[in-house]
């Protein structure tokens, strides 16, 4: 079943083309891949999927997203609901200055989800969600900016998942953290995968082939910005690409 679907998605910046007619369906409860060089439209396209792309001025989306066939673009759409039901995650960790359970009770405060009883019970459900609890559950009101990176990237993934959303953005969310805080995160978000729909821009083909179940191929040339180029199961991609131009971006030729 699909989450999220385009139609003929394009997206400019001012008079700038940045995405051109993309249509995908990106499916529930799985994790899905955005690859292709620097530059080819890959954030934007998934700042688009939650309108995070509305807070840049001059900016302007033509085509649908549509999210449980319900198109997020329409007039009539409640923002904050969206971006509470479409959560991102950044590619540098960016923890509140505050304690981790403030950081982890931010967002169920600020929308009024549950009561004050209820709350230190969420904070633990969302850090143990988010592989953190026994790290930290005996000091929950140290300085969040006190963590690891790795740590603090997890307690922002457990920040997204505090306010129960159904699917969760992440961009290029390990880029900056060393290889074992990297598999922690690739972990974590194959479990997450069995609750939340998971889409990811990563740089990192080994990545891409080791934690998605399906990978968007995207990429620019002379003409077109932000073309999608290939869309499939991940093995495919991977193993039998059926653009020459994928083939050639996974074996290292260009990009």
């Amino acid at each position: 079943m699909d989450k999220i679907k385009t139609e003929h998605l394009y997206f400019y910046y001012g008079r700038k083309q940045a995405l051109w007619d993309i249509n995908i369906a990106i499916p529930e409860r799985h994790i899905t891949a955005l690859i292709g060089p620097s530059g080819c439209g890959k954030s934007t396209f998934l700042r688009c999927l939650n309108r995070m792309n509305d807070t840049i001025p001059r900016t302007r989306a033509e085509g649908k997203v549509l999210l449980d066939g319900q198109d997020i673009y329409s007039p009539d759409t409640n923002v904050v609901e969206l971006r509470r039901r479409v959560g991102m995650v950044f590619q540098r960790p960016n923890p509140f200055p505050a304690s981790v359970f403030d950081n982890v009770a931010f967002g169920p405060r600020v929308l009024g989800l549950y009561s004050r009883a209820e709350l230190a019970d969420v904070v633990e459900e969302s850090l143990r969600s988010a592989g953190l609890w026994d790290e930290v559950k005996d000091n929950l009101g140290q300085d969040a900016l006190s963590l690891s990176l790795g740590q603090q990237q997890r307690l922002c993934i457990a920040r997204v998942v505090a306010v129960k959303p159904e699917v969760i953005l992440m961009d290029e969310p390990c880029s900056a953290l060393d290889p074992i805080a990297t598999l922690k995160i690739e972990d974590l978000m194959r479990a997450l995968s069995t609750e939340y729909t998971i889409v990811i821009v990563t740089h990192n083909m080994q990545q891409a082939a080791r934690a998605s179940d399906f990978t968007a191929f995207m990429l620019s040339d002379a003409e077109r910005t932000g073309q999608l180029i290939e869309f499939g199961p991940t093995a495919d991609v991977f193993t039998r690409p059926r653009d020459k131009r994928t083939e050639d971006y996974i074996t290292g030729r260009f990009g």
